[in-house]
Formats: C-alpha cells, structure tokens, sequence
C-alpha cells in the first residue's frame, strides 16, 4: 500500500461522498446551508479523517482514533440522509442505494479501528 487513496475505505468513501454531491445538487435552495451543506461535509469528511489516520499509521492510537473520527462521520451522513429522505427530497431507491454504501465503509473502518497494526 502506498498511500491513503488505496486503502479501500477511502475508495468507497470517496465514491459515495461524489455520488451524494451530485445527488444533492438537487436538494431546495433553502436547503443550501444546511441539509445540503451538512450532507457534502459528513460524507467528505470520512475521507479526510482517513488520509489523517494514515499518515500518523505509526502511530496505533492516534491511527484509531482518525478512523473512529471516519466512522462518526460515516454515521452523521447516515442521518443526514434520513433528514434527505424523510424531507423528500430523496427516493427511497436512492436512499436505499446510498445507505448500503455507507455500511459497506462503516464495516470496513470497523475492521480497520479493530485491526490496527494491519495498516502501520
């Protein structure tokens, strides 16, 4: 592995946090500072969390505590989906969709926070 872009967390991250930018292109106006906002933040947010942990892999605790930081953010767009969701302005097809993504990463950054001599 040679940095955080292949770690497959991060890829799969990175895939639903640009399919929730593109999706939420069509939330309300009035959404823009909030729903909207919170929503592209959240899912980034996993992503930055896990190139930090990287880098300080040497590390175990701080490297764990980075990827747990990942995970909260992974359950924050987890809510913020269902706010998208129950204000309609997501489908349930789309919600579906992007909440299978969001465990497959959340179990995978289980298995990354559990295991994590694995990465140093």
């Amino acid at each position: 592995m040679t940095d955080f872009e292949d770690l497959l967390a991060y890829k799969k991250a990175f895939k639903l946090a640009m399919q929730i930018h593109e999706i939420s292109k069509g939330f309300p106006m009035e959404e823009r500072y909030s729903l909207t906002d919170q929503v592209r933040r959240s899912s980034r947010s996993v992503c930055v969390c896990l190139a930090e942990g990287y880098r300080k892999r040497k590390y175990p605790k701080h490297f764990v505590s980075k990827v747990t930081d990942s995970d909260m953010e992974n359950a924050e767009t987890k809510c913020w989906l269902q706010f998208a969701l129950a204000c309609k302005y997501i489908d349930q097809n789309e919600y579906d969709g992007l909440v299978v993504q969001s465990e497959e990463v959340g179990k995978i950054l289980g298995f990354m926070i559990n295991n994590p001599v694995r990465f140093s």
